[in-house]
């Protein structure tokens, strides 16, 4: 991102916390087809919309936590050119909304999903430019004086801590029902000092000794359960 100065979409990444599927024919090409009546089937990959989440419950962790520790904060313009959906757009939703016609949050707030399910899908159509479309990038503390805060001070928008992730060996542990026990034990193989944060699933991930889909079972867990309530220092 330093580089180019945008955020793009896993077509042009290849890389996910979600399903990897954006190629043509693939599963996101398809949801993309049938909710943008095939718009996009042909363009090429850096005009594809890019994926966020509409922040209605003004999580300090960002709007959908599901998929990472960190987020993007864009402006009040980048809204006017953005499509939602709920619930996601891989279970073929059949509610769609614009900023100046919203109706999904009451229905967002009225279902009773799991707390990692119940965001509202966002699609920013055209290019999001760092310097224009973005007020902050908000990391985990976890990732202060290291390489990733070196990076993200080289962007072009302004730098944000939120509260933080923080699970202990032993709240994981209470919940093997979640995504399963072997990722409970997988969790626990990995901590340090008898916790998991952002920073160490990270340096796990680096490894390459583990499966990504596994680790991304255990930042599942990480997210739902590890929220520590505190506010760092700015």
């Amino acid at each position: 991102m330093a580089a180019e100065g945008a955020y793009v979409s896993q077509f042009v990444t290849g890389t996910s916390n979600g399903g990897l599927s954006a190629f043509p024919g693939g599963d996101r090409w398809r949801w993309e087809s049938r909710i943008f009546g095939g718009a996009y089937d042909d363009a090429p990959a850096h005009t594809r919309p890019v994926y966020g989440a509409l922040n209605f419950r003004r999580k300090p962790v960002g709007g959908a936590p599901r998929f990472g520790s960190a987020h993007l904060r864009l402006t009040g313009a980048a809204r006017t050119r953005a499509t939602f959906c709920y619930p996601d757009s891989f279970l073929e939703p059949t509610a769609f909304a614009t900023a100046d016609r919203m109706s999904l949050i009451e229905l967002a707030t009225g279902d009773r999903r799991d707390e990692l399910d119940d965001y509202i899908e966002a699609h920013v159509h055209g290019p999001v430019r760092l310097e224009r479309d973005v007020e902050a990038l908000v990391l985990d503390p976890s990732y202060r004086g290291t390489g990733v805060e070196a990076a993200a001070r080289r962007l072009p928008c302004r730098l944000e801590w939120h509260e933080g992730f923080r699970l202990s060996v032993s709240e994981l542990r209470r919940h093997p029902g979640f995504r399963g026990a072997q990722y409970v034990e997988l969790g626990a193989g990995i901590a340090v000092g008898g916790c998991l944060t952002p920073r160490i699933l990270g340096d796990a991930a680096r490894t390459g000794r583990y499966d990504e889909q596994h680790l991304k079972r255990v930042w599942h867990y990480l997210a739902r359960f590890g929220r520590t309530g505190s506010d760092p220092a700015p």
